[in-house]
């Protein structure tokens, strides 16, 4: 039997539209999942990743939703938890970045950040892990970030929700792990995604980076997506409670 091995399974990707999200929710896909894709931009009816899911043989649902709204994102997770198919995977990797000093970071940039990166996670998380209890069996990965190890430079609200999503991973772990549902963390290094190209634009950032990187490269989004089938699949079973970097070494450096 193939450990990795998804199929018959159902999985809610958020921020599936672009970047580590679709790189995950295609990756689940090829691994015989079916996919709810969902962003705050995803156009439902018509999508590249609902395209792409459906170009694997698999079932997809799109879906958009604003997760700085936590009525949206309680409305969309009760109307998933309701539903007639189990989620067995929730992939929480939405997410924003504001960059702005601390001493100059405004409260709502702050609230933002931390309602979209860290409360919606948890909600969704919440709402559907009712369900996979009740089932007693469950995968939770979230996005996480190097950023939950380190303070970063001028993104105060992006260290805080971040450091937050690891407490979570570990907090649910603790509390879900005897009852079937795992929960862990990917932390991605540095990425070549939307949210890095200000730092990939800036020469002397990008050189030190690179640096510092063992691999020698950016990361990709399918750097990403492999760790996510791996801790949303049974070859992970007795994983859980970890964040696991995927950073071509830039935490041992």
């Amino acid at each position: 039997m193939n450990p990795f091995d998804l199929s018959g399974r159902l999985a809610v990707v958020t921020g599936a539209k672009r970047g580590i999200g679709f790189a995950i929710a295609e990756s689940l896909a090829a691994a015989g999942a079916d996919i709810v894709g969902v962003s705050a931009t995803l156009d439902p009816a018509s999508s590249e990743i609902g395209e792409r899911v459906r170009e694997l043989g698999r079932e997809f649902s799109g879906h958009r939703v604003d997760f700085a709204d936590r009525d949206q994102v309680t409305d969309f997770a009760e109307a998933l938890a309701a539903g007639d198919r189990q989620v067995d995977i929730l992939v929480n990797n939405a997410g924003t970045i504001r960059r702005a000093p601390a001493a100059e970071h405004s409260l709502d940039w702050f609230d933002e950040v931390l309602e979209v990166d860290l409360t919606s996670a948890f909600v969704l998380s919440q709402i559907l892990g009712r369900r996979m209890l009740q089932a007693e069996y469950g995968r939770i990965v979230f996005t996480a970030s190097l950023l939950s190890f380190q303070g970063g430079i001028n993104v105060p609200g992006y260290a805080a929700a971040k450091s937050g999503t690891a407490g979570l991973v570990r907090a649910l772990s603790n509390e879900w792990a005897g009852r079937g549902v795992t929960v862990n963390g990917i932390a991605p290094g540095y990425i070549a995604t939307d949210n890095t190209q200000a730092l990939r634009d800036d020469p002397d950032r990008s050189r030190a980076i690179l640096e510092r990187i063992p691999a020698g490269r950016w990361g990709t989004a399918a750097d990403i997506a492999g760790a996510a089938v791996y801790l949303a699949s049974d070859a992970a079973r007795y994983v859980t409670g970890t964040i696991l970097p995927v950073d071509g070494g830039w935490l041992a450096r």
